[in-house]
């Protein structure tokens, strides 16, 4: 029965005046068709983050807990394979820090440079409902100034442990353990606020989060496909020996869109919070679920990028603290940092 289902005349011509031609047609649009998935699953995504915010998640968690993994996966899922597979440790090593790279300098300078990163208002009213948001306001500045720390203390221990040139696998424990503390702790955070402000999760909230996983896969999908359509030759910019830098840079599309949207409605703080984030995704996971398969050598340029994104992240630190903003001025630094980063370490192997 299957052998004459498969040679049915009908069936046939179903597969070759369609099926077959709709493959042709997808192959042949790379990467555009990929690129159109990728804007379809960032905007359901953006829109069910909406629907989270209003679920029980204030805006820094939910750019700490929620969105890193869904705008990271595609960096988590290119550490395992090439991690199972005993792939190239040092692309690895690349893909992280220039994702840890763009999104602390130009993911947060180009939205700073176009609306001003506000993370607490310039004047507030004297209502007790502008009172409340005041110390909303407060406990956002906060949570994103502990998430900054995180940076540090990731950032920190990584460089601690690659003192003797080499990551092993009690190292990728030590890393990927930190990790999970970490989010234990901010699961943690959202019952305790749950609790003070007598609030529930909605009995949609599982549904939403499969939307976003969903869609997060397809993200990763997407951008997968962008990468191996990246040409295997050692010729020109778009070239196999440069994954780790390509893919690092397209890995971050996610999160660029997800910046400029909330940026443009004036949420500074899941901006901010969504970027570092991420980051904690790449420094130490990423990082550590590779070194759990394989040891790591640690190439040269890997101090100098530790140091870009401990000075920028203490930059923000700095400014939030003071100016409780970053401004456009600021933004133009951080891209131009971005720039120059790109300009020694990209170019520079080509």
């Amino acid at each position: 029965m299957p052998d004459q289902l498969l040679t049915h005349p009908q069936l046939v011509h179903f597969y070759t005046q369609y099926l077959y031609p709709a493959y042709l047609w997808v192959k042949g649009g790379e990467p555009w068709f990929s690129l159109t998935l990728f804007f379809l699953a960032t905007g359901l995504m953006i829109h069910r983050f909406e629907a989270l915010e209003n679920s029980g998640f204030q805006g820094t968690v939910l750019g700490t807990l929620i969105m890193p993994y869904c705008s990271g996966l595609s960096n988590l899922v290119f550490a395992w394979i090439m991690g199972k597979t005993s792939g190239n440790g040092t692309l690895v090593i690349e893909n992280c820090m220039v994702n840890n790279v763009t999104n602390l300098t130009l993911l947060l300078g180009l939205p700073a440079m176009l609306w001003s990163l506000d993370v607490f208002p310039k004047s507030i009213g004297s209502t007790r409902k502008e009172k409340e948001r005041l110390n909303t306001f407060r406990i956002n500045r906060l949570s994103v100034l502990l998430s900054l720390v995180a940076v540090g203390f990731f950032t920190g221990l990584l460089w601690a442990l690659t003192r003797d040139g080499m990551l092993d696998f009690n190292d990728g424990l030590v890393l990927t353990g930190v990790f999970l503390f970490w989010q234990v702790f901010h699961v943690f955070d959202v019952l305790k606020d749950n609790v003070q402000k007598n609030r529930s999760f909605s009995w949609f909230l599982p549904v939403d989060l499969m939307l976003i996983l969903a869609a997060g896969y397809v993200i990763y999908t997407s951008i997968d496909n962008l990468v191996a359509w990246i040409p295997k030759t050692d010729q020109g910019i778009l070239n196999y020996t440069m994954l780790g830098w390509l893919s690092g840079i397209l890995m971050v599309l996610p999160n660029a869109l997800l910046a400029f949207y909330y940026a443009h409605r004036g949420r500074a703080e899941i901006v901010v919070s969504s970027q570092i984030g991420d980051g904690h995704i790449c420094i130490p996971l990423c990082i550590g679920v590779f070194a759990l398969f394989n040891p790591v050598r640690i190439p040269s340029f890997f101090d100098a990028g530790l140091y870009l994104i401990l000075g920028a992240a203490g930059l923000i630190f700095i400014l939030l603290v003071l100016l409780r903003r970053i401004p456009r001025p600021v933004g133009v630094l951080l891209a131009g940092a971005y720039g120059y980063f790109i300009y020694k370490g990209f170019f520079s192997l080509i």
